[in-house]
């Protein structure tokens, strides 16, 4: 079914789901204000029943299905959250449902969508990225014949999305100088920004991608999708490989520029350093998964927010934007699905983003006494080590171990090269993003 996406469109959307969706709360942040000079406000879409956004388009979509449409049941594919919103909406509407979610979706995401649909709906693992899943979902409609509910590239989801910016005007009272909005397939940019555009040309936009997944940035600096070769998969709510036909229409008819990126080439739509964000703007940029890290823990640890690595994209990026002092700045948190098991590796990032965590090869002397002298004449004072793999071997004069240290601050790298250097000791770096960093941690 294609419909246009357009303001009527979305003041649509939000009579149909009033129902359903919670208006959720648009806090200033104190925290967030000093640091950008800035009135920033947090948009707590993770406050949803479904815990993201997602809710709005899936429950817009399936409300508009034909009886015909209904009884075929309902296919969809998703990282998580989109497929949480279908879940609830099925079992709300009492219509079958099959979704498919890469087998990498954190498992606290998938027990959700189980426990929102009930009977009502199946939940397939395939692949290991949202693009495998959404592959498998579709070839499922080709043979069955059931209803396609797309997670992002319909008209209708990016209407149900649209909603949000309608309910941030409604909750301010007045326009927003920035919203700042993540970016996974662009169904949610495209229909935010449909909606303000109705109302000004003047707010600006921004659109944040995750580093590993900039599919939104090459297809504008392509001139339409393209497909990734590869994606970091850790924010999984917002790694697609391949951004939506939809999104990438809008953002480039509202003139959208770029961030520079080291894997896309050069272009004139790229921006390259940190140009100012004149009134009206649309910009698309990236953040590195580490300041995705420890921009959830800071949102913990200060705000009590539990917020999952796409619901922190927002978030993440206030502290590299040029943001002037006094604007009315408006964040999307747009989930809080994390599995508390992945905080392990939350932490891990964040420290190795901050330059606290490092890795190390290092051969000791096959004698007694060579850890004691590692410890007291390489290791700082407030350094510690956090990882120790050791193996001795007899017939060698050095063994070799892994040994992972946090510094007590990121200035103690350096004294604790020229440490090592110094030392009797052969240590070698294990610079993040090497084939031997990514095996051995």
């Amino acid at each position: 079914m294609s419909a246009a996406l357009d303001a009527a469109a979305i003041n649509a959307a939000a009579e149909r789901i009033g129902g359903v969706v919670v208006a959720t709360p648009l806090q200033i942040s104190e925290r967030l204000s000093a640091a950008t000079g800035a009135q920033v406000y947090l948009k707590r879409e993770d406050l949803q029943s479904v815990r993201s956004y997602k809710i709005r388009g899936a429950y817009n979509v399936m409300s508009m299905l034909t009886d015909a449409e209904r009884a075929a049941g309902v296919v969809a594919a998703s990282a998580g959250n989109h497929a949480q919103g279908v879940a609830y909406a099925a079992r709300t509407m009492k219509i079958n449902s099959r979704i498919y979610v890469p087998t990498s979706t954190p498992k606290q995401k998938r027990d959700r969508i189980r426990w929102h649909g009930g009977e009502f709906v199946e939940l397939i693992s395939v692949g290991d990225t949202y693009d495998a899943a959404a592959a498998a979902a579709q070839a499922d409609v080709l043979e069955t014949g059931a209803t396609w509910i797309h997670a992002f590239d319909d008209t209708r989801t990016a209407a149900g999305q649209g909603t949000i910016s309608k309910e941030i005007v409604e909750q301010l009272g007045q326009l927003p100088d920035l919203v700042i909005v993540p970016v996974g397939g662009g169904g949610a940019i495209a229909g935010m920004t449909t909606y303000l555009r109705s109302l000004s040309d003047q707010v600006r936009i921004v659109g944040v991608e995750p580093t590993g997944a900039v599919s939104l940035s090459a297809a504008l600096v392509d001139g339409g999708p393209v497909t990734l070769s590869g994606i970091d998969p850790f924010v999984d709510g917002a790694a697609v490989k391949r951004i939506g036909g939809l999104g990438h229409q809008v953002m480039s008819q509202a003139g959208a520029t770029v961030a520079a990126h080291p894997d896309l080439p050069p272009s004139a739509t790229v921006h390259r350093g940190h140009e100012k964000l004149p009134a009206g703007s649309v910009h698309i940029t990236h953040v590195d998964e580490g300041a995705i890290c420890s921009a959830m823990l800071e949102l913990y640890q200060n705000e009590g927010i539990i917020a999952e690595p796409a619901g922190a994209l927002a978030v993440t990026a206030l502290e590299d934007l040029p943001i002037e002092p006094g604007w009315t700045v408006v964040c999307l948190l747009s989930g809080g699905n994390n599995d508390v098991s992945r905080y392990g590796e939350v932490i891990e990032r964040s420290l190795v983003h901050r330059g606290l965590k490092h890795y190390f090869l290092v051969d000791f002397p096959q004698e007694p006494g060579a850890l004691r002298g590692f410890l007291n004449e390489v290791l700082g004072p407030d350094d510690d080590i956090t990882l120790f793999e050791y193996v001795k071997r007899n017939n060698r004069e050095t063994g070799a171990a892994l040994v992972g240290v946090e510094l007590g601050a990121p200035g103690g790298l350096s004294p604790l090269l020229d440490r090592m250097n110094s030392s009797r000791l052969i240590c070698e770096r294990l610079e993040p993003g090497s084939p031997a960093y990514r095996y051995l941690t």
